[in-house]
Formats: structure tokens, sequence, C-alpha cells
């Protein structure tokens, strides 16, 4: 997949394409409905298949200082759209000044003569230009005229009818229920960020980790996870089960918040390589020791509960939908 921050300009082969509209933070169940109808039409069309996003995601322009809330950073954001059969990703710049283009000027002047759309594919409640003025009315009534055809997918829902929905992931996640939000994912949430040098306790208690620096994430329930996590090398990212806490560390006085991963197995220092970080599941809330041993045991109880739920994930199943996060296992692969 090639990606092109801006729509001016464009290589030939990068025109023309079937382009599914939306900001898509999370890639849910319901984005890939949208990515993957647009998919499906370029097949038929003999065309190349595109997708355009907006980033920074226009909440954090708008609302600057409110907490980080983003499902998927842009590098993510990329895989999972990647793993979905996109040819190209046009990332457009979201900023106070785009955001005065009026609803109209966006699709004549980035969707007909930027991109040169030969077809647009949105989801139903998609809004767009300055005041959120556009929608898919307004798209179809403007396609005859502009040259390209436009298709709404509709509301994708679950098995109870919900509607597949960012807030609803976001709140699971802050509410401690990663496995929930599988559901409405696809595929296990994912954090990632630079491993940075810890203070080394971890080592001590015979069970090292590596502590992950993120930031622009929505912020998970404190506490303990089973995880799979792995070294980013895409597409051969070699994936390994573990346990993890994310929390203020209140047995050795807190401070700052961090997520500290323990990989099972034999682990090479990873002081400085990019990690991958899925939560599979929450095993408990982060509790105050009174005494190391008491902490160390309780680390060994977390160990064998998260081996317990690794090993239930099934290398089939309705996590399968995006296969390229995360995995069954260091052995399995893909879910």
């Amino acid at each position: 997949m090639r990606i092109f921050r801006h729509y001016t300009h464009l290589l030939r082969e990068a025109r023309g394409s079937v382009v599914a509209l939306g900001n898509f933070d999370g890639v849910h169940r319901g984005h890939q409905a949208v990515i993957s109808t647009a998919g499906k039409l370029a097949r038929e069309l003999g065309v190349a298949h595109a997708v355009m996003t907006f980033e920074p995601h226009p909440r954090s322009v708008f609302q600057p200082h409110t907490p980080p809330f983003r499902l998927t950073p842009m590098r993510i954001k990329a895989r999972c759209i990647e793993v979905l059969g996109a040819d190209h990703l046009f990332v457009q710049h979201f900023d106070r000044e785009f955001s005065q283009m009026t609803a109209e000027a966006f699709i004549t002047g980035v969707l007909c003569n930027g991109v040169a759309a030969s077809h647009v594919v949105a989801g139903y409640d998609f809004v767009f230009g300055h005041g959120r003025k556009g929608d898919c009315a307004l798209l179809e009534r403007m396609a005859p005229e502009r040259g390209f055809a436009f298709t709404r997918v509709p509301r994708a829902v679950d098995a109870s009818g919900a509607a597949y929905s960012s807030t609803k992931i976001r709140e699971l996640i802050a509410g401690g229920e990663p496995a929930e939000a599988t559901v409405f994912l696809g595929r296990l949430f994912e954090i990632e960020g630079r491993v940075v040098p810890g203070d080394g306790r971890g080592r001590e208690l015979g069970f090292p980790t590596a502590n992950v620096h993120f930031e622009d994430f929505v912020i998970p329930a404190t506490g303990v996870y089973a995880v799979c996590a792995g070294v980013d090398k895409g597409a051969e990212t070699l994936w390994r089960d573990g346990v993890a806490n994310f929390g203020f560390r209140p047995t050795f006085g807190g401070g700052k918040k961090m997520l500290e991963v323990h990989l099972f197995g034999e682990c090479n220092d990873l002081t400085g390589c990019h990690l991958r970080v899925a939560l599979a599941d929450y095993l408990r809330p982060e509790k105050t020791f009174d005494e190391v041993a008491q902490l160390r045991a309780q680390i060994a109880d977390d160990i064998n509960a998260a081996k317990a739920v690794l090993a239930g994930f099934s290398s089939g199943g309705e996590v399968a939908e995006v296969p390229s996060l995360p995995p069954n296992g260091a052995a399995n692969g893909m879910l």
C-alpha cells in the first residue's frame, strides 16, 4: 500500500480509484464494511482501491486539551487499512484552515480535481466540510454532475442489533473490558510504543519487563492484562504471549502511569525497540502489597492466569477479520 500525504499531483495509478472515505478511528467492523465495499467495487471495475482519512483526528484540533482518546493513531490505522487490501491511502492533513473548506469545495477540489475518484464509498453517518454540513445526501446529489458514482454503506450491527461504534469501544477499553472490545474491533486492541529504560525492578523480582512509552491512545483501565506482544517488523512481527501491568506501581511508591510487559520465555533486552502490545483480557485491578514476596507470588499467579486465557484463543473464530493483528501464541501466528 502506498501512502500519500497530499491530494494534488498524484501519480497516474493513484487517480481514478474507488475511494473509501472516513476518519476510521479504530478501523472497527463498521469501518471494515465501508473499506471492504470499496475494495469489492474496485475489483469489479478493474481500478485501484483507495482509502482517504484525516490526520490528526479533528477532535484533537478543536479540543486539544482533552484526554487522549485515539484507538488507532496513524501508524496502527495504516497497518489495519493495508490488511484490508487497499492499494493507496490518502492521508489528508486536518487543521483549522482545512476545516473551513465547504463540503461542496471538498467534493470538487479534493475528490474530483485532486484524487479524481471514480467511485466514492462512505458510511451512512459520514459528515464532512465546514460546519459538518456535508453528508451522504450531498454526495448522492453531486456525484452525477461531478462524474463519479457514490455508494452509501448502511449501518453495520452485531448479533444483538447494536451498531459498531468507536465511542463504545473507547468505553470498553477505559472500563477494563478489552475482550468485549475485540467483538467490535474484529481483532485485539493494540497499543504500541518505544521501549524505554526502566529501574530494573522487574528483573530483580525474577520477571523482567519491557517498559513501553506511549501517548495519544485512549487510556486503558489500570490493572493487569493477558497480552500478546511483538517487536514491530510489519508482516514479519514475531508475537509472544505475556502479561502486562498498566498503572502506577503503588507497591513501590507510585508515580507516572506505565505499561510494563513481561514476555514468556527467554527474551533479549528490548530497550529502544518499537513494541506492539495487544490486550487479550483484563485479569485484575492494580493493588498494593505489603511485602515483595507477596508481589512476587501474585505475579506468578498472574502469569498462570494469562497463559490460561491465551491458550483459550481459537486460531479461527470471530477475531480473524483483520489477520495482521495479533497472534494466538508465538507458534500459531495470527488469530
